[in-house]
């Protein structure tokens, strides 16, 4: 009977509760992007069309608020590349405006992660009247729209020495606040924040995690002499496009990019006028074109005219990774340079190997030999994680530590020395390889490849006393294989459309030496020194450098599309080494096109491609009509009402991309392709294909004649397997080579499913 009554009060209890907990959910206030319906009139400002959908009760200057509760507002009326507003509503609220006619879909608000002095030499860009780079004003009077943490304005990588005025029509604003010593001049010609970015700053353009400033001078910082990191990657500093101007909209934390605040960046970006945009901030590798708020702005901006270069993540080396995967997009992937900071690891039994470290200290207390160890090498552990150390087993020691992703090597070495250690070696893991990061490191340190790792940590297990020394190096230019494809660069193919090859293109985006903002909670060596330039990895770094190279390209082919941008850039580039083999992966392997994409960038070659792959933004209609996303999809993207019905489709395949992908299985499959001529009026072409033998290739006709500049030629390749389809699916190239060109476009033949 007690028990009986303890569960009836237990049922009303629950009866009680419930609602109260129900009704306090759902008048939880949260942010939500809005997708409306394209308008067909305009009666209505913007503001007051998308106040209109809030619940009639409430709008905002009159509100239900109470206890603090500003009732449901609109956080931001987007206008130039979305269409929609953000606001905060409850579910119920959301539930309303969801069910209004002229919605199409509400978001829930998500939150993206953040995914140099030798590069412009590495990529050929050198001084002097006959240098591409010269003849390019060095981005002269292009505008780099930077979607980031900010920007030190005072940092000298932002001085506008030798920068003229902003160009006619720029309608950007700067929102510095009595900044010492910097805030907007020519260089810098528009700086704002938004939402939580601009809310955690007492002057909102500011960089507070250096993120920003790297990004912003790898793409366009000023020349500066002498720039290194304690000595190391010494030399003049700039970015790709060093007489370009930049124009910054702070859309992210230290931590997290709120997809709204990114919105509103690019909205703000695309009406202040910019000609390029830089994006390296990370995004989903599967989300469906017209449920992705960025590709749906990237479309809008690409139909301005705008490159919008975007970062491919951070996942790799798994398949199906990359992110920023629309076709209207530039994806970009990271890949090494021929620069080492370089440590030696001498073992006692005499093996030799070589790492990297960015920390190398004069006074090197792991010079001699001394005692070497790993985690577990008394058979209580076995995983090489120094996180799990114990005082006693490596106090005077160098520790054999394994790596555990991209961020925590620099805290393993605080782990080594607060447990009395004095040197350590990071071992990659095995899908890491070879590739190795110069990180700031708090005592002596060398990040080593796997295969180093392995053989170090079986000297530990073949003697009794194992010892080992670090010895640094400092910078060494030449190191090999140059360049490579980073582990963990995105890979394609990419999911929401697996048909266009994904990434476009591979840039340095390994130890990449550029301006810094210093910060409290960003130290960067132990002893607390801010610094003025730093060394940073990431597909975020790789981005900027081909922002820099498109607005170099813009500047010096105004009239070209983004398109004819990205198609420069991908024809040009090299699938070899500077060696002259494939290039390699971390693995040291030869590297697939999904991978690298095309190639590694050559903005050399870039700037006279000789033949370009045109698409304006009513080409895609086709091609989106084909994705089988329906008529709403496809007007979520175009921004206009698009029936399907009266366009002709095509597959992935047909669009007039730079790359091909074809799923080849047992018919014959004919793809077309259109060639603009943008080099000489009288030039001639001829189709060389280089394929395994197992695919057979035919493209017709097997030479192009051109006798004006802006002439457009089609073709089509057909191809067959000439014997038993090859599951493995195959890669080569097409290449149209000319007495002055050689145009290559990839082929890809995905495997097969098993």
């Amino acid at each position: 009977m007690e028990s009986m009554r303890w569960r009836l009060c237990l049922a009303v209890v629950a009866l009680l509760c419930t609602p109260l907990l129900s009704t306090g959910y759902l008048h939880e206030r949260k942010n939500y992007i809005v997708h409306l319906e394209p308008r067909d009139d305009a009666a209505d400002s913007v503001e007051e069309w998308h106040r209109s959908f809030l619940p009639q009760e409430t709008n905002l200057e009159s509100s239900s608020s109470t206890d603090g509760d500003d009732g449901p507002h609109i956080v931001y009326s987007y206008s130039d590349v979305f269409t929609g507003f953000a606001a905060r509503l409850t579910d119920e609220e959301a539930d309303t405006v969801r069910d209004m006619p002229g919605c199409l879909r509400l978001y829930p608000e998500e939150f993206l992660p953040l995914a140099t002095t030798r590069s412009p030499g590495f990529l050929g860009l050198h001084l002097g009247n006959e240098a591409f780079w010269s003849m390019s004003g060095f981005g002269h009077g292009v505008v780099i729209g930077i979607l980031d943490t900010g920007i030190l304005p005072s940092h000298p990588s932002f001085g506008d020495d030798g920068i003229q005025p902003p160009p006619k029509g720029w309608k950007g604003t700067c929102e510095f606040k009595a900044i010492a010593g910097g805030g907007c001049n020519n260089k810098i010609i528009g700086a704002r924040a938004f939402g939580s970015a601009a809310v955690n700053s007492s002057a909102p353009p500011v960089d507070d995690a250096g993120h920003g400033t790297h990004t912003a001078s790898t793409a366009a910082g000023n020349f500066v002499e002498n720039a290194n990191v304690r000595g190391n990657a010494d030399g003049t500093a700039s970015g790709m496009a060093p007489h370009a101007h930049l124009a910054i909209y702070k859309v992210c934390t230290r931590s997290r990019c709120s997809i709204m605040d990114i919105i509103a960046g690019l909205d703000a970006a695309v009406k202040d006028g910019v000609d390029v945009l830089s994006f390296s901030i990370g995004a989903s590798s599967g989300t469906q074109f017209n449920y992705d708020p960025i590709a749906i702005a990237g479309f809008k901006a690409m139909e301005r005219g705008i490159v919008v270069s975007c970062a491919a993540g951070n996942a790799g080396p798994d398949p199906g990774t990359v992110g920023n995967g629309a076709p209207w997009m530039l994806t970009v992937a990271a890949g090494t340079m021929d620069r080492a900071i370089r440590t030696t690891v001498r073992l006692g039994d005499g093996q030799v190997f070589d790492g990297e470290s960015l920390f190398q200290p004069g006074n090197n207390s792991a010079a001699n030999p001394l005692p070497l160890v790993f985690p577990g090498a008394d058979g209580s552990d076995t995983s090489r994680d120094c996180s799990v150390l114990r005082g006693a087993e490596v106090a005077g020691k160098v520790v054999l530590c394994e790596s555990r992703g991209l961020n925590n090597r620099v805290e393993a070495g605080q782990t080594v020395a607060a447990y009395g250690g004095v040197g350590m070696i990071v071992m990659n893991r095995a899908a890491e390889g070879y590739t190795t990061f110069a990180d700031a490191h708090v005592l002596p340190a060398s990040h080593v490849s796997f295969d180093a790792g392995n053989k170090i940590a079986a000297y530990i297990n073949s003697t009794s006393s194992p010892t080992a020394s670090i010895a640094f190096k400092g910078t060494v230019i030449g190191s090999s294989p140059s360049p490579a494809v980073t582990f963990f660069s995105s890979r394609g193919p990419s999911k929401a459309s697996p048909g266009i090859l994904k990434p476009d293109i591979t840039g340095p985006g390994m130890n990449i030496l550029a301006a810094w903002a210093p910060s409290e909670s960003h130290t960067e060596f132990s002893d607390g020194v801010g610094l003025s330039f730093f060394v940073e990895s990431g597909t975020s770094m790789s981005t900027p450098h081909l922002s820099g190279i498109a607005a170099l390209l813009k500047s010096l082919h105004p009239d070209w599309s983004p398109a004819a941008i990205k198609s420069a850039i991908m024809t040009t580039s090299d699938a070899v080494d500077r060696t002259g083999v494939p290039i390699k992966d971390e693995q040291y392997r030869h590297a697939t096109f999904y991978a690298m994409g095309a190639g590694y960038v050559n903005p050399a070659l870039a700037f006279d491609p000789g033949l370009v792959y045109d698409l304006h933004a009513d080409d895609y209609i086709p091609y989106l009509c084909g994705l089988g996303i329906g008529d709403d999809g496809v007007k979520e993207i175009a921004h206009r009402p698009i029936p399907c019905s009266d366009v002709k489709t095509i597959t992935e395949a047909e669009l007039n991309y730079p790359s091909l992908v074809v799923n080849l299985l047992a018919q014959p499959i004919t793809v077309n392709r259109t060639v603009t001529n943008v080099g000489k009026p009288n030039s001639v072409y001829t189709a060389v294909v280089d394929m395994p033998k197992e695919v057979a290739v035919i493209v017709q006709p097997p030479m192009l004649r051109f006798t004006e500049v802006k002439e457009k030629q089609s073709f089509t390749v057909t191809m067959r397997w000439a014997g038993q389809p090859n599951v493995a699916g195959a890669e080569g190239n097409l290449k149209w080579v000319s007495d002055e060109h050689i145009v290559r476009s990839p082929i890809v033949i995905p495997a097969k499913a098993e």
